[in-house]
Order: C-alpha cells, then structure tokens, then sequence
C-alpha cells in the first residue's frame, strides 16, 4: 500500500509499505477513505518530537471501511463505515471506565507525555504520533491496522459525506471540550484565541450553545476575514 512516511525532519514521502494485518484478536483492518493532517502533525515534520523514527507513518484523523475484522470484534462489521478516534482507549482500565479515554492505561507501550522518575504510567496509545505514544502506524495511507475496535470506532450514516464526518475523529471533539471546559451558555461572551480550524469549530459550538458575543483573535487578517463570514 501506499503511505505518508516520515524520513527526518522536515522530511515526508509517500512510500510503498507492507500492507496492515491483523495482530490482536480485537484488532479490525481499515480503508481509509478520508484523511487529514492536524495542526499537531508539524510538531512531527519538524522533528520536535522525540522517538519519531523512520518510516513511521504519520495521520490520527483519518475513517473508512471495515475491510477485516478480529475473532473478537463484536461491534464492528466488514463493510462498515466508521470515524476513528485519535485516542487508542481498552474500555476497561479505571480511566476508561470514567470516561477519561486519553488516561487509558494499558494500550500505550511508550513513555507517554509524562517523562520523569516517579514511574508514572503514560497516557493512551495515539495513532500516528511516535512512540512515546505506542507507534501505532497511522491513517495516512491506504489501509490502517485499528487495535480496541470494540471500543473506539463508530458508525457514521452511509447519506453524510466523508468531509461531513471526517471532524469527528479529532478536532471538532477538540473544539468541543475547549467550549464545555468555558462553561459556554445562552447569552455568554466567549474571547477565542486563534481563528485556524479549531477556534473557528469553537467558535461554532459556542454559538450553538447560545453564546452571544463571540471575539476571535489573530494576527492573520485572512482568518479574522474568513471567521467574520463564516
């Protein structure tokens, strides 16, 4: 298959790589149909962050179609189509049981965020984000290997297009949180700093959830233009 490979900094190529196999009898085997690079992947091309090797392929924001399923995947079928979460989560661990999927602390193999001597366990696994999240070969490539797919996956209706959906893999939750954490209600005046995807997404939940002033800040006139129109 075809993939998005990283060979050092400020160094990407869309390579040949071995096809995804099945490993883990929960595992399923994905086609992706859509793929997004997120503002995060150029702290990757930039090389800042550490234990990101050669050949790794990068994407966390990424859906598609079922194309082969573990002997214990149960909520998943061949053919299928589903958004994939950037967050790798068990379902099962203390975290996830409280719903806090990116705490899961039993699919993340790497060092995690947290490096220190106090043996704290790492965060989730991450698709496509080094391994100091797992390496986890991610979603910008043709076919993608998708480990926990009782847990992560999700259905998406076969009448929405792909770039309908295709947000709720990442960065419309990402906005999402970032409004509910303000604690955005009828009436609110909300101050939002950066008018690229996130905040403008932000933007559109705080207004959804009745905000009534809502400031965008940037140093970019096209995106104050863009944010004003939209």
């Amino acid at each position: 298959m075809r993939a998005l490979t990283y060979h050092g900094a400020n160094d990407v190529r869309v390579d040949t790589v071995p096809d995804p196999i099945i490993k883990d009898p929960d595992d399923i085997i994905l086609r992706v149909t859509a793929t997004a690079i997120c503002g995060s992947d150029l702290h990757l091309y930039r090389g800042k962050i550490p234990e990101t090797e050669s050949g790794d392929i990068f994407g966390h924001e990424f859906m598609g179609i079922v194309e082969d399923i573990g002997t214990d995947v149960t909520n998943l079928q061949v053919g299928d189509r589903v958004v994939i979460p950037f967050v790798i989560a068990c379902g099962s661990c203390f975290f996830c049981q409280h719903d806090l999927f990116a705490a899961c602390e039993t699919t993340n193999t790497g060092r995690g965020s947290i490096i220190n001597k106090k043996g704290i366990p790492p965060g989730a696994a991450l698709f496509g984000y080094s391994h100091l999240y797992g390496g986890i070969p991610g979603g910008q490539a043709d076919y993608v290997r998708v480990p926990k797919a009782n847990v992560g996956p999700f259905k998406v209706p076969t009448a929405l297009a792909d770039d309908k959906v295709l947000f709720l893999s990442d960065i419309l939750p990402t906005a999402w949180q970032a409004v509910i954490n303000a604690e955005i209600g009828q009436g609110s005046s909300v101050a939002i700093y950066g008018a690229g995807p996130v905040g403008l997404l932000s933007a559109a939940c705080a207004r959804m959830l009745g905000a009534q002033t809502i400031f965008m800040v940037d140093d970019n006139d096209y995106r104050l233009a863009y944010a004003r129109d939209a």
